[in-house]
């Protein structure tokens, strides 16, 4: 058994493989997802039970839907090594190769949403409720499961001289910034925001539960997070793009917008037309 920066590597026999510690932090990312939303769960009076079935949903889903995101939005770099939309449908395999080419938040939330859409109506429970719960887990396993980019030394910024800067090895560096060392931990930011996502969601919950609407917490998270990757995109390296435009944060934007005009409606027109 042998530790490197990227996982643990095992010998058993003639038969050597890695246990790589990217897959690691998603699986406790996706456990203290869990836990959290099953907490959630007994407070808000559902059958906190009933997580442990969704979870397996979610993650199925949020694979599919994270994966399928990466298939049709690759970055700039994979594009020039080849890797692009058409170059999965001619190598069907690479489609299920995690470990070639990575996996994009706003597809798995999309895929999560859609396997929820299904379990609720399968088990007789209110979607919008369920998706209020799913928010606070989602939170915290997006907060730990960014440590993971950390060990794949990706999602960093531009390059700085900032204290808290972090060393990319060569490999994994951009052309355009071959001499450059130091860069921004994005991942860092981004867990940290993560963070404070899932702070502010308790904190609407604890003090104004009882005037919030279902699906009103989930909302808010689609407010507080996008804005976060809104901002820090500013300040990425090798973003998708889509017609020259950055794909994520135009996303981003739209969805925050999106939710902001729905909370309002619910709080202002929906009283209105009673």
């Amino acid at each position: 058994m042998t530790f490197a920066f990227d996982g643990i590597h095992l010998l058993v026999g003639e038969t050597s493989f890695t246990i790589y510690y990217y897959g690691i932090i998603l699986m406790a990312g996706t456990l203290a997802g869990g836990l959290v939303s099953y907490s959630m769960a007994k407070q808000m009076g559902e059958d906190a039970e009933k997580m442990w079935d969704l979870l397996i949903w979610l993650v199925v889903g949020g694979i599919i839907g994270a994966r399928l995101w990466h298939v049709f939005t690759p970055s700039p770099s994979l594009i020039a090594s080849g890797i692009t939309t058409e170059y999965y449908f001619t190598h069907p395999l690479d489609l299920i190769n995690l470990r070639r080419g990575g996996l994009g938040i706003p597809g798995a939330v999309i895929g999560g949403v859609i396997s929820l859409a299904l379990f609720t109506r399968k088990h007789g429970l209110q979607f919008s409720r369920w998706l209020d719960i799913s928010a606070f887990g989602l939170a915290i396993g997006q907060a730990i499961g960014r440590w993971g980019n950390y060990f794949n030394q990706e999602l960093y910024g531009k390059p700085t001289d900032l204290p808290w800067k972090i060393f990319i090895d060569p490999v994994h560096r951009l052309a355009q910034y071959a001499n450059q060392d130091y860069y921004h931990p994005l991942f860092l930011y981004e867990s940290l925001w993560n963070l404070f996502n899932l702070g502010l969601l308790v904190l609407i919950f604890n003090r104004w539960s009882k005037k919030t609407l279902p699906g009103d917490i989930f909302l808010c998270y689609l407010v507080i997070y996008p804005f976060g990757r809104f901002m820090l995109d500013f300040i990425r390296v090798d973003a998708s793009e889509l017609n020259g435009i950055n794909a994520n944060q135009t996303i981003m934007g739209f969805v925050l917008l999106a939710s902001l005009v729905v909370l309002a409606w619910r709080r202002f027109a929906k009283p209105l037309q009673q």
